[in-house]
């Protein structure tokens, strides 16, 4: 299981040297990675009808953090569609991108983007989960900005990561907030445990966390913007983020935790809210669109909002229709993104109002688009009625807004199949359009994929009974945290699901012949709301953070290194004096009764040097006074019995002295001296950093909160080491990694002073 998970990134490696060999076919040839890892994933189905499998793998046991893999029929439905759905991505995105410049780059992030999300999918510690999750955050960045020299690209890539990432800092504290009131980072072990999560304290700050994570990353208004502007990737991005990838991620999150968190009535009505707001917004903005990628985009929202709907609504028969719309979702939507990349390869558009009567240039792509939009309206026989069917039936026994979720569900569903004929219908059928290019059928690569997971959308309407029984039963009991039985058939008599079904299709059909009249006025009220929307609000964020930077480089980074000393020394000491006095207070005890004459001389020396060193106008003085301090400090060593440590300052600070004294000579006279303002600023910050160090040091002395280490030192430096210097056998033996590391440090930087002599040196011997 390690090995499948990182096989992607493993490929990824050699991708390069691939291209080389395999030219055109490189697609073709990446694509066994993922149809292998299907059949790899297909051993595990008849395993998970017993119940979840724990596949353990050691990272950080010292922190209890493993790579421990979690296989269900959640992880495996989510794994087989990442995977299946990749292998034709592949092969399609050979084909669409053929002859590009950065064909090899692209499959290189596309392979890793697919392994970020099977860790996803697949981890059981919430560790690994996150690290997975930024993970599709970063890949699908630079999926998105693919083609870097395009502006839109670049903003809109940068968009998407700002909101996923934003999310996901909100995730990772959910993640923390979970992990305290669990006692565990394993999925598994939350989930097995019965606990009541719900009546925990921070149940409500943990679900808010949780929740902002997965609403950004699958686009849950009001973060929904940011996914249609996503379609400025390639498409083969676009068909792979929305089908089984990125966008996913998010439904499964809330879909895994739900049986840990759905015991609380705030989760469902969190999820029923948003998923069905979701719902209509997106269906209004795809019925709406005319860009074929945006129609489908919105589309996308659209049913991630039914599922994260779904998921609120919580009862078995919901569970049922979330994996069923899950699923059905997840083949359409693959198959209309395909043909979408291929009606613009071949006519050289997006615009759907400029297309029409391609069915007789493009014959094979009009039936497999007529198939797969069938499943998007939810039209029999195709999976997705199956699904539809499924999802009205539960909004009616829906315990909580039964009513209200039921006007929406049929709402967006009146949109979609205006949608379905705007994908479908007007493309293909009535008055050929003018398009910029000559249209002809897409290669046979690019309408491979579509046509498999249209046949399996039809095959499994046809025959619901293949995937009930091999995948579902196991899949719903996951999500739902139960045991479940129920029976899938295309067809169940004259009910209220099918007549709401029916009315939704009728009207529908209307609204898709009114389109090309009411479209002009959509757009006009689509851009009045997009004026004060949520994407209008993300854009005031975006310049109110550049207000702020620019407000704090001036003030703060204005190139004067004194003002970095000043900001940087005051904040630190701040922070760390604000902390000892919350946790510990000033009450120490200073134990002066054994301290001797020359000790007072000392300190004294050390005051005196530190105050004339502030005080000189003399550089020279200044240094000559640091020295003195230097050398103090050297004697203190000396007189408390660490000559070692004596002799090292000793030669430290005659260095740092004559090398300062060189440098003397080669600067420049003061131009500007500080005013008075400036320099009892700089003394009350120097003072109030001094009073800290030195009560923090007191306290140091008085408080311990562990065993001291020094007693393990002292009595094995000799036996272990053979050495009774204790600092020189800590630094050789106890620490040598250490010292290793600071010898290597030390070694580049000879080398590179070295480097740079010799280019002096080279530079005046030319002519």
């Amino acid at each position: 299981m390690l090995l499948a998970v990182l096989s992607g990134f493993l490929l990824a490696i050699v991708v390069p040297l691939l291209h080389r060999v395999a030219g055109k076919y490189i697609g073709w040839l990446l694509a066994l990675l993922p149809a292998s890892l299907v059949a790899y994933f297909s051993t595990f189905l008849s395993q998970v009808q017993g119940g979840p499998l724990l596949l353990e793998y050691q990272w950080l046991p010292g922190l209890g953090i493993s790579l421990n893999f979690l296989v269900d029929g959640l992880s495996l439905t989510f794994a087989l569609l990442i995977s299946g759905i990749g292998t034709f991505i592949l092969i399609y995105a050979g084909s669409y991108l053929a002859g590009h410049k950065y064909l090899a780059r692209f499959f290189v992030i596309m392979l890793a983007f697919m392994a970020s999300m099977l860790g996803l999918v697949l981890s059981d510690n919430l560790i690994t989960l996150f690290v997975f999750w930024e993970l599709t955050s970063i890949t699908s960045y630079m999926l998105i900005g693919f083609n870097h020299e395009d502006l839109e690209a670049r903003k809109c890539a940068l968009q998407g990561l700002f909101v996923t990432v934003a999310g996901g800092m909100a995730l990772m504290a959910g993640l923390i907030l979970l992990t305290i009131m669990t006692g565990s980072y394993s999925i598994s072990a939350i989930l097995a445990s019965g606990d009541p999560i719900h009546q925990h304290a921070f149940y409500t700050a943990a679900v808010l966390c949780l929740l902002a994570g997965a609403f950004t990353k699958s686009a849950q208004v009001p973060f929904h913007f940011w996914l249609p502007n996503a379609m400025a990737a390639p498409t083969p991005v676009s068909a792979f983020l929305h089908s089984a990838t990125m966008v996913k991620a998010g439904i499964y999150l809330m879909a895994r935790l739900n049986p840990a968190l759905g015991e609380g009535e705030f989760w469902s009505m969190m999820l029923m809210g948003f998923g069905a707001a979701t719902m209509l917004t997106g269906a209004w903005f795809a019925f709406s669109s005319t860009g074929i990628k945006k129609v489908l985009a919105y589309s996308t929202v659209m049913a991630l909002g039914t599922l994260t709907m779904l998921i609120g609504v919580g009862t078995e028969l919901a569970m049922t229709a979330f994996i069923c719309f899950l699923i059905a979702h997840s083949l359409y939507k693959g198959a209309l993104f395909m043909l979408a990349g291929a009606l613009d390869h071949e006519t050289g558009t997006k615009d759907i109002s400029r297309m029409g009567g391609l069915r007789k240039a493009m014959p094979v792509t009009a039936t497999i688009a007529v198939f797969a939009a069938l499943s998007l309206a939810g039209l029999p026989p195709l999976f997705g009625f199956i699904a539809k069917e499924l999802m009205l039936e539960s909004l009616l026994d829906a315990p909580l807004w039964s009513n209200l979720l039921v006007m929406a569900a049929v709402a967006s569903a009146i949109l979609i199949v205006g949608v379905a004929g705007l994908v479908a219908i007007k493309p293909f059928f009535g008055t050929p359009g003018d398009t910029p290019k000559t249209p002809h059928e897409a290669p046979f690569g690019m309408l491979i994929g579509p046509a498999v997971l249209t046949i399996i959308a039809l095959a499994f309407g046809l025959m619901p009974f293949l995937p009930e029984n091999a995948l579902l039963k196991a899949a719903v009991a996951s999500v739902y945290g139960a045991p479940v039985d129920f029976h899938l058939a295309l067809w169940h008599g004259i009910n209220a699901p099918l007549l709401l079904s029916a009315v939704s299709l009728i009207v529908g059909l209307l609204l898709f012949r009114a389109w090309p009249r009411i479209q002009p006025t959509l757009n006009a009220i689509n851009y009045a709301g997009s004026r004060v929307g949520p994407e209008a609000g993300y854009f005031k964020i975006m310049e109110w953070i550049t207000v702020v930077a620019s407000w704090q480089t001036r003030m703060l980074q204005n190139g004067v290194l004194g003002i970095y000393m000043l900001v940087l020394v005051a904040v630190t000491f701040g922070l760390a004096g604000y902390t000892m006095l919350d946790k510990y207070g000033v009450h120490f005890t200073l134990n002066l009764a054994d301290s001797h004459f020359y000790e007072w001389g000392i300190a004294l020396l050390l005051v005196a040097s530190a105050v004339f060193a502030s005080s000189t106008h003399s550089r020279l003085g200044s240094v000559a006074s640091m020295g003195v301090l230097g050398f103090g400090v050297a004697l203190t060593f000396i007189l408390f019995s660490a000559p070692d440590l004596g002799i090292t300052q000793l030669l430290v600070e005659t260095l740092t002295v004559i090398l300062l004294v060189l440098v003397l000579f080669k600067l420049p006279e003061f131009v500007n001296l500080s005013t008075p303002f400036q320099r009892y600023r700089d003394l009350a910050v120097s003072v109030f950093a001094g009073i800290t160090i030195t009560l923090m040091m007191l306290a140091v002395l008085d408080i311990q909160y562990f065993e001291t280490i020094s007693t393990y030192y002292v009595e094995n430096s000799a036996p272990l080491a053979y050495g009774r210097n204790i600092v020189n056998v800590i630094l050789v033996d106890f620490r040598a990694l250490d010292t290793l590391g600071e010898i290597f440090v030390l070694s580049l930087a000879a080398l590179g002073v070295l480097s740079m002599l010799k280019l002096k040196a080279e530079d005046q011997h030319k002519p």
